[in-house]
């Protein structure tokens, strides 16, 4: 990445950054109440809406001189010439030398990305041709385990990205999967997780997909073991029958081969590709198997339609854009520590979680790419659950409890389920939890209930609570593809404020290294001799002892 690409001031020294603060003085205390009352067309000016894809962001406590601000700090964060530096295959992930093209994954067979002077399209469209052709056989019944008999039964070994990824897109798409087939996914190094998923299939029957791009991650390939096991004891123990029933999703052929798998059975990937990035490349074989690889096509179009909107549109009605913006905005000016991401769809009650990954594996940083620590505060807690559950367990507090917290709801015209009146029903409760949350209930408004004074206090919403309402047409593959990737560059837009690297996760290391070091003391036959703090060295004590 060329060093004229970053932002010449540190962040709190921008020119915009300073208007801000200024500006939030101003603002900060005013409700949204007046905002609406000062501005009567700010319910349709205070949106935008791109393939497909309808934001209405007007319940922010924002005006126009607000947004006009976050644009100005964007242009002066280099926000348009770090996203064309993605865009063209420069390694921005600094710490680690690499490019960052997810957004290779889903682009078509007519585009050029060249990384370290290779175009690297075909090889894109050579891996999912090849994962069509495999995905074809298994939905066919072509493809034959070991003792001659289909495929009806698909296990995802993974773990991280390798998991997120596929466990929700299954969940999200699970209206246009294959019914035949089962699929289970294993992550978990915790035993209970792989004896729960195989307790009630047949090995003949059963295909693993071990998705490990070095072949070597260790919970990943303790459970490919156990998997591998299981399965050679349900099989007569024929080593032959691996061949049959294991998949890889590597880069390690050596290793793969092996574990005893064909190699012509291993689906590659790049480094330039990180591993919450990955649901659209061959870590999705479990999503093509699903759908099929004609709606697996349809998701990657939306994912593309989502990055052509993202890198040519105006930043001011840019969605990603926006949506990065706005929570900068409550994140270093409101102190609000998390964001709530609330889907009144069934099928994406694993998105939420998906969301956790992407947003705080990749911004949740404390220092800046030339290493010195961060002025504000980075990446908020990302959570939340589908509606409507989620009103009947914690929406009391982001109404009346004391913490801000930003909420995204995600709704759909149309119910892939129609049922009587339960869409209509589940639409109601979106836009009434996002009236609720910005307009709330005045002491008056109480009162004039009928309510006792004594209990006023306690029916009152203060209202002023922001959110966004996002809304498709319908839960498609397509639309999926533009919801992840919509979130991926909002992500992308505030590491590049923050001027971090989104694309490393350093954070996740040490804890791996001292797990191995302590695993081996676990396991000593003899007593460990151990150089952990006090409290670290007697839990291991008091575990050897009760082996």
């Amino acid at each position: 990445m060329n060093p004229s690409d970053l932002p010449p001031l540190p962040l709190d020294q921008r020119p915009a950054w300073k208007a801000l603060q200024s500006h939030f003085q101003s603002i900060g205390t005013a409700h949204l109440r007046e905002l609406f009352a000062e501005d009567p067309e700010r319910g349709e000016r205070f949106t935008a809406q791109a393939a497909g894809i309808f934001l209405d962001y007007s319940k922010n406590r924002i005006t126009h001189e607000t947004i006009t601000l976050l644009v100005e700090l964007a242009e002066q964060s280099g926000l348009r010439s770090r996203i064309d530096a993605m865009f063209r295959g420069d390694k921005i992930n600094l710490t680690e030398n690499r490019a960052v093209l997810h957004v290779a994954l889903r682009a078509p067979k007519s585009e050029s990305i060249l990384v370290d002077g290779e175009d690297v399209i075909p090889g894109v469209h050579a891996v999912l041709d090849k994962m069509a052709s495999f995905a074809d056989r298994v939905r066919s019944g072509q493809w034959k385990g070991h003792t001659g008999k289909a495929i009806r039964n698909v296990v995802n070994i993974g773990i991280g990205g390798s998991d997120l990824g596929p466990v929700m897109a299954y969940e999200a798409l699970k209206f246009y999967s294959q019914r035949n087939l089962t699929f289970r996914f294993v992550s978990n190094v915790d035993g209970t997780d792989f004896s729960e998923a195989v307790h009630d299939l047949n090995p003949d029957e059963t295909l693993f997909l071990v998705a490990s791009k070095t072949f070597t991650t260790q919970e990943t390939m303790t459970n490919a073991h156990s998997a591998r096991e299981w399965s050679l004891a349900g099989l007569g123990g024929d080593e032959s029958a691996v061949a049959k029933h294991f998949v890889a999703i590597s880069t390690n052929a050596k290793e793969v081969a092996s574990f005893g798998i064909d190699t012509e059975n291993m689906f590659g990937f790049w480094d330039w590709v990180g591993g919450r990035y990955s649901m659209d490349s061959a870590i999705g074989l479990s999503t093509m198997i699903a759908i099929g690889p004609e709606n697996f096509r349809a998701m990657l179009a939306g994912f593309h339609a989502m990055d052509v909107h993202f890198r040519t549109a105006p930043f001011e009605k840019n969605l990603p854009v926006l949506l990065g913006l706005l929570t900068l905005w409550y994140t270093d000016f409101f102190d609000a520590q998390t964001i709530a991401i609330l889907p009144y769809e069934q099928y994406l009650k694993r998105f939420p979680a998906y969301l956790q990954q992407l947003t705080m594996e990749s911004n949740g940083k404390h220092v800046t790419l030339d290493g010195t620590t961060v002025a504000t505060q980075t990446g908020p807690v990302y959570w939340g659950e589908p509606g409507t559950n989620g009103q009947h367990s914690f929406y009391q507090l982001i109404h009346q409890g004391t913490r801000l917290i930003p909420c995204d709801f995600i709704g759909f015209a149309k119910s892939l389920n129609p049922l009587g009146r339960h869409h209509d029903m589940l639409m109601a409760n979106v836009f009434a939890q996002a009236e609720a949350l910005a307009f709330g209930k005045t002491a008056a408004q109480v009162r004039a209930e009928g309510t006792a004074d004594w209990l006023v206090p306690h029916r009152v919403f203060e209202g002023n609570r922001p959110s966004n309402v996002i809304l498709a047409d319908a839960l498609t593959p397509g639309v999926l593809g533009k919801l992840v990737a919509l979130y991926e560059h909002a992500v992308f837009t505030q590491g590049i404020i923050w001027n971090i690297d989104s694309f490393d996760q350093w954070g996740v290391e040490l804890g791996k290294v001292l797990a191995t070091k302590i695993l081996g003391e676990l396991e000593s036959p003899t007593e460990p001799a151990m150089s952990h703090d006090t409290s670290t060295a007697s839990l291991i004590r008091r575990y050897r002892a009760s082996k």
